[in-house]
């Protein structure tokens, strides 16, 4: 009697490239960020706002190894690629949007524009996936990106880093807050606005 093949567990990571590993460590200092923030809004503890900050440059340092890797070892997928735009998602747009909220941006205005940024983040990295092979022209490597790449994101999660150093967060959140319609905005997210603006724009940038 013949019984059907059952898939052993864990039998997709077989497929993974050593890059696809550094990958994962980008989304798991993503994932990290997130928790330190939530664990900030329980215990009011600055440090955790450090913590986030600098999860998030590690998970730039494992963005750039992954690349790294996969040309030094020749060995790229689509699987890979799309892995890199999930983990991506979670450590420049999702992580520095939540590290604004902790900060103090919870107003309804700034909610609102997190809240775009991070589907600007998806947005241009979509783009970026369905136009890489008319990117690359003759060669195999793209030369230009359309639009800033998300990690540029890190400019921003340094911005909080310093804020929270210097005790302003929450109620005093640098240039305070506005107030129109019945609803709060705070002038320090529009920094958001301008990211998530640049990302989905058509301005060229070249590739280092």
């Amino acid at each position: 009697m013949n019984l059907p093949k059952i898939n052993k567990p864990f039998a997709m990571i077989r497929e993974f490239h050593l890059a696809d590993w550094f990958t994962l460590a980008n989304a798991i200092c993503g994932i990290g960020a997130l928790f330190s923030m939530m664990t900030y809004l329980q215990v009011n503890d600055v440090r955790h706002i450090y913590f986030a900050c600098w999860l998030v440059v590690a998970a730039l340092i494992f963005d750039v190894l992954d690349g790294r890797v996969a040309r030094w070892r020749q060995k790229t997928s689509a699987m890979g690629r799309e892995l890199d735009s999930l983990a991506d998602i979670i450590s420049f747009g999702v992580a520095p949007a939540v590290i604004a909220y902790g900060c103090g941006m919870q107003g309804l205005y700034d909610r609102i524009i997190l809240a775009g940024f991070v589907a600007c983040g998806v947005s241009r990295l979509a783009r970026y996936n369905v136009t890489a092979e008319s990117l690359t022209g003759d060669g195999d490597k793209v030369k230009y990106f359309e639009g800033t790449p998300i990690p540029t994101s890190l400019v921003l999660v340094m911005v909080m880093l310093v804020a929270a150093w210097q005790g302003a967060v929450q109620g005093s959140l640098w240039f305070g807050q506005v107030e129109f319609g019945g609803f709060t905005l705070h002038p320090l997210v529009l920094l958001f606005a301008l990211s998530g603006s640049l990302m989905v724009s058509r301005i060229r940038f070249p590739k280092l």
